[in-house]
């Protein structure tokens, strides 16, 4: 996915600029960037990847050249970022959270239009940097946008770091979140800050002031916010924020992941009839699930198996899906006291290839429990996911649902009326399809949330909510944006 951190300040802001960052490290894996502006210096920039190492460990010795009051960094999980460009819009850098599915038809575009691209990562076009091409087709950075706003397929927030002011703008149907944030000390020193989570501002001090509508556009200067263009009443924000990749602490739209994970463990567990003795929560994000169930459900939490953060803290960081897989094993470790002679019900946040879930299930029956039965906190990826990155699946039929589909369907697997039944909670096509996953995953049982329940536990209407992963119907294109 990614993820983005700006601030602007009446005083130097590396530091704040430094962690902010850092506290998006969890969105993204490939590489991470930052840049600052400053009067006399101008801009400083600095690139890392991060396939081998962290965000801290990368940048932290090459602080101290960093000069300015405002800056802008990026967890990326695409390409190198942030991108300078000099045009007559001015100087200015850019970072992006976007998935842009029509890459190569824009890019041929704009080369046929004589246009070039000079940054480029494995050969590939750098999606940023399409991104900055588009913004100075228009006259000014608001026309811009809006031109990538017309463009694309998929989605794209960005953040804009200019001589004067930061410019935040939200992807146009909001699938991913953007939040301002405030802090003022006793000397009087002013600052803002801008991020995709809420988990970058208690630490560095700042409260949160509001989220940054679908499609609004904003610009941030020390003395205050200025509204460029007004945010869209449609909105799709990204479902997925609360089930996986947001972090505990954070809030989108005013709503807390953790929170939403403990609702709907609790809804789950208190429609679940199976008989087990304890639960536990698949580290991190099926822990707030696996709280809740308990609660539902009537029985005790206990950490059957935790996670060795101090050198596993993420298992998709290996180049290679054989590498994943075993990073994903070896940062798990069961504990065989609580795991033997029990009935345990494991939480989790989704189920994708399965494959992990599969090696940890067998490794959970090896130190002796009774039954493994497993429940998600979300219904079945039936749709691979065409606005956010959150697997590195080049195929929809990368997902377990698929494949079964496809084995169970032939030649009609891809029929879209046939991939609705699957979709369906409790149809005859998904209680089949939910039991071909638990056979293969040599589970007890295996049940989904409902996506009703998914949706009641965030709050929000579900027109507000984009659950395209589960049912295949959100837009992938918005026309007229003005």
């Amino acid at each position: 996915m990614g993820g983005f951190f700006g601030t602007i300040a009446t005083k130097e802001c590396i530091n704040d600029l430094f962690y902010g960052t850092d506290y998006n490290s969890h969105l993204g894996t490939k590489r991470a960037g930052m840049v600052t502006y400053d009067e006399d210096k101008g801009f400083n920039r600095s690139i890392h990847s991060l396939e081998r190492n962290y965000f801290r460990s990368r940048f932290e010795d090459e602080l101290d050249k960093f000069k300015g009051r405002q800056g802008i960094g990026v967890i990326s999980d695409t390409d190198p970022q942030p991108i300078i460009v000099n045009s007559h819009l001015g100087r200015y850098a850019v970072v992006t959270v976007a998935k842009i599915n029509n890459l190569p038809q824009i890019a041929e575009e704009l080369l046929s239009q004589r246009m070039h691209f000079s940054e480029l990562s494995a050969n590939q076009i750098n999606q940023t940097e399409l991104v900055a091409l588009l913004i100075n087709m228009g006259q000014t950075f608001v026309d811009g946008i809006n031109l990538v706003y017309r463009k694309i397929e998929g989605s794209c927030s960005m953040l804009i770091l200019t001589e004067d002011g930061l410019i935040a703008a939200r992807d146009f149907l909001g699938r991913t979140p953007i939040v301002i944030g405030k802090k003022e000390d006793e000397s009087g020193d002013t600052a803002y800050a801008i991020s995709s989570e809420t988990t970058a501002f208690p630490n560095l001090d700042y409260q949160v002031l509001r989220d940054v509508g679908p499609g609004e556009i904003v610009r941030i200067r020390t003395n205050g916010i200025e509204v460029l263009q007004e945010p869209r009443e449609e909105e799709q924000i990204c479902s997925f924020l609360w089930v996986y990749y947001g972090f505990p602490s954070s809030d989108y739209e005013g709503i807390n992941v953790e929170e939403v994970r403990e609702k709907n463990g609790e809804k789950l567990g208190r429609e679940d009839d199976v008989e087990a003795d304890i639960v536990c929560g698949i580290p991190d994000s099926g822990v707030g699930m696996a709280l809740g169930y308990s609660e539902g459900h009537h029985i005790p939490y206990k950490r059957a198996v935790t996670k060795y953060t101090p050198t596993w803290p993420r298992s998709f960081t290996p180049g290679s899906q054989t590498r994943r897989e075993l990073v994903a094993r070896m940062k798990l470790v069961p504990n065989p006291a609580i795991l033997k002679d029990q009935r345990i019900v494991f939480c989790d946040d989704s189920i994708v290839r399965g494959t992990q879930l599969r090696d940890n299930v067998k490794t959970f029956f090896d130190y002796g429990a009774k039954e493994v039965h497993v429940r998600i906190s979300c219904p079945p990826l039936v749709y691979g996911c065409p606005f956010i990155g959150f697997t590195t699946s080049k195929s929809d039929y990368e997902l377990i649902t698929r494949r079964i589909i496809r084995e169970l369907e032939g030649e009609h697997a891809d029929d879209p009326e046939v991939l609705r039944k699957y979709a369906t909670t409790d149809s005859p096509e998904y209680q089949r399809m939910v039991e071909e996953i638990g056979r293969r995953l040599g589970l007890t049982s295996v049940k989904f949330a409902k996506l009703e329940n998914l949706i009641e536990s965030i709050g929000l209407p579900k027109c507000k909510v984009c659950t395209h992963c589960f049912e295949g119907k959100n837009k992938l294109k918005v026309e007229g944006c003005d």
